[in-house]
């Protein structure tokens, strides 16, 4: 199996992770194509961040074939690591050092790193740069992570739940960086909790549960497919709200029409990403 001769960044089957009695990871198919955003979505505990640590070579799998970059990374070259970019939930710099000095001591780790000036603009830290890394804020620090996971100009990014812990207005800055890199070429695998990021970023989308794949496509191909029901909101003579679901719409407002002069309280919407994910995960009832 190889991901030169199809076009794919990522070509993972029937990957498989064992944790004593716990199955992580249940048989995961899985192609990314060179140059794409692709999101994994999914619950704590559904096999996202075992997958990327797999992806990355930082864990063994119990079985499958996996193919990233055109080699495998249970076997990978220091050569191969090096066009792999990570980003993982936990800070990893150096509170003492600058941004500065640590963008320009991880590019010596890399054969072909980026410019490391170019890196600290690139996520918006240039003001920042001879600041000490414990002084900046959560965002900032975040930044800084990012420009470590791309100072080596890696062909495939990872990020694993990247915006966690950012305000709106920071979550929004980090998505113009992604769509920066993502326009460079660069391919980007993103696990995140949040379902507009998702739709924000991802070229295409996999959603996960339990260590399996029950979704994957466009955000608006899973909308489609599994949100086809409109939700028809109203409020009874007694004043008591009704909610229903229904594949009909327009017939379940003309009954109302013919029970009321106008109907109090009318709200129809389609399921959006957030409901179509939910009920996937069976999360449906827990809204």
């Amino acid at each position: 199996m190889t991901t030169d001769a199809n076009g794919l960044a990522v070509d993972v089957r029937g990957l498989r992770k064992q944790y004593g009695d716990v199955t992580a990871v249940d048989g995961i198919d899985l192609e990314i194509r060179r140059g794409e955003v692709f999101g994994l979505l999914g619950p704590n505990g559904a096999g996202k961040t075992t997958t990327v640590e797999i992806l990355q070579g930082n864990r063994d799998r119990d079985g499958g074939e996996v193919s990233v970059l055109g080699a495998d990374p249970a076997s990978a070259t220091r050569a191969w690591r090096s066009k792999v970019g990570i980003v993982w939930q936990d800070e990893s710099a150096p509170a003492e050092l600058t941004v500065r000095e640590t963008v320009r001591h991880f590019a010596r780790y890399y054969p072909r790193p980026r410019d490391p000036e170019q890196v600290i603009g690139l996520v918006g830290l240039g003001a920042k740069a001879d600041s000490r890394i414990k002084g900046l804020s959560g965002g900032q620090r975040r930044r800084l992570d990012v420009a470590l996971g791309v100072i080596g100009d890696p062909e495939l990014l990872l990020l694993d739940e990247p915006t966690t812990g950012f305000d709106p207005a920071a979550r929004r800055r980090f998505w113009e960086l992604i769509r920066t890199l993502a326009d460079e070429g660069t391919t980007i695998l993103l696990t995140t909790h949040y379902l507009e990021e998702a739709e924000e970023l991802a070229d295409r989308l996999a959603v996960v549960a339990k260590g399996r794949v029950v979704a994957e496509g466009t955000a608006a191909a899973l909308r489609d497919r599994f949100g086809s029901e409109a939700i028809v909101e109203w409020t009874e003579a007694d004043g008591r709200p009704r909610r229903e679901r229904t594949g009909t719409p327009t017939r379940t407002v003309t009954e109302l029409a013919g029970r009321f002069d106008e109907i109090p309280g009318l709200r129809i919407s389609r399921p959006t990403l957030e409901d179509v994910y939910l009920r996937l995960t069976g999360q449906e009832n827990a809204r």
